[in-house]
């Protein structure tokens, strides 16, 4: 039902752009209002959620491990796995950020002949990690239409990104990369039972909107030709604040960049803000020392408790004569007569008050 309902709204939003544009003729609105509200509602948004996350007190370690702790001279350390140290901190969050090291590490589990069984998985790692490569790839790439001159790593990235000089214009590879592996993701929710089951609106949404954004996009290149001189008017006019609305640039254009906000709006709200929060992880920056520093809560403040001895003061009474075995063995003078033999038959002696 969700993916049901996240695959409607991505078709709506591409017959908004599309009725928006070819038949109520507003490129005004898809092409410079709707582009600066988008990219200022990210801005705000990913600003927020990180001060958020930053003020949220963490005043002890509590870091995810999977190796040995520092601990005696001669057990070795997993310093990478369980580091004790900002150096190792730091490897560590270069090989998650970059390499996404902990989900490498991922299994599976499945019973086999009744026994369970653990077995790789290492399918989603490729997967995930060909499709955030290859997304951020393709975000550098679209930097040419927001500069001039095109900065140098820009030609660099497309010269390796399209050496197989497949068609004119050549075929880049992250755009197939992008979309292939963004797919997979995709039927792995539809067809895993376990994933199917705790996948939610909010899980399938972005998948098939960075499908529609990938798929526009290759249409654009490939099949559905648009003025690319009046995409980079339109594009130097958005950053310069001066923009313009150029004749002739297509309707998928603007259909395509509809889908580029939604996804800027859509992102600090969502999961996918796990491309900031990994960075503010309290699992993932913390080095493990509890066992070389002491953390004490600088958070704590006074609390009134109430101590077991004010409750069986309150309560001595009633559990003497529930029959309750109380932990004072001195008796106040009003009760001592008149409940000494109880608490002696309750099992708790009574001694003579010092």
């Amino acid at each position: 039902m969700g993916a049901l309902f996240s695959f409607v709204v991505v078709i709506l939003l591409i017959l908004v752009a599309y009725v928006g544009v070819a038949a109520a003729g507003l490129q005004s609105i898809f092409g410079i209002v709707i582009p600066y509200v988008a990219v200022l509602t990210f801005i705000v948004g990913v600003v927020y959620r990180v001060i958020k996350w930053g003020r949220s007190p963490v005043p002890f370690p509590i870091a995810t491990t999977g190796g040995q702790q520092k601990s005696l001279p001669w057990i070795k350390q997993a310093k990478l796995d369980n580091p004790s140290s900002t150096t190792g901190v730091i490897g560590r969050m270069v090989l998650e950020v970059l390499l996404f090291r902990s989900l490498f590490r991922n299994t599976k589990s499945e019973l086999r002949d009744g026994k369970l069984g653990y077995g790789s998985a290492k399918w989603l790692w490729v997967a995930a990690i060909a499709f955030h490569w290859s997304f951020w790839i393709v975000l550098l790439r679209h930097i040419r239409l927001f500069a001039t001159p095109v900065p140098s790593f820009v030609n660099v990235l497309e010269n390796l990104d399209g050496f197989l000089q497949i068609g004119v214009p050549r075929l880049f590879l992250t755009g197939v990369i992008l979309l292939l592996a963004v797919t997979y993701l995709l039927l792995r929710r539809f067809y895993v039972p376990q994933v199917r089951y705790i996948s939610l609106a909010s899980d399938y949404f972005p998948l098939f909107l960075i499908m529609a954004i990938a798929s526009t996009g290759i249409l654009m290149r490939y099949f559905f030709r648009v003025d690319i001189v009046g995409v980079k008017e339109l594009t130097m006019g958005l950053v310069s604040f001066n923009p313009v609305i150029p004749a002739g640039v297509g309707t998928i254009f603007y259909i395509h960049v509809f889908l580029v906000s939604t996804l800027f709006i859509y992102f600090p709200f969502s999961k996918l803000m796990h491309m900031g929060g990994v960075f503010l992880s309290p699992t993932r920056n913390l080095a493990n020392n509890s066992r070389m520093v002491r953390h004490a809560n600088p958070w704590n403040y006074p609390v009134k408790v109430h101590t077991y001895d004010e409750y069986e003061e309150e309560f001595r009474e009633k559990m003497i004569n529930a029959g309750i075995p109380i932990e004072s063995t001195v008796l106040p003078e009003e009760f001592e007569e008149e409940f000494k033999e109880k608490v002696e038959d309750a099992g708790t002696p009574v001694r003579e008050e010092e």
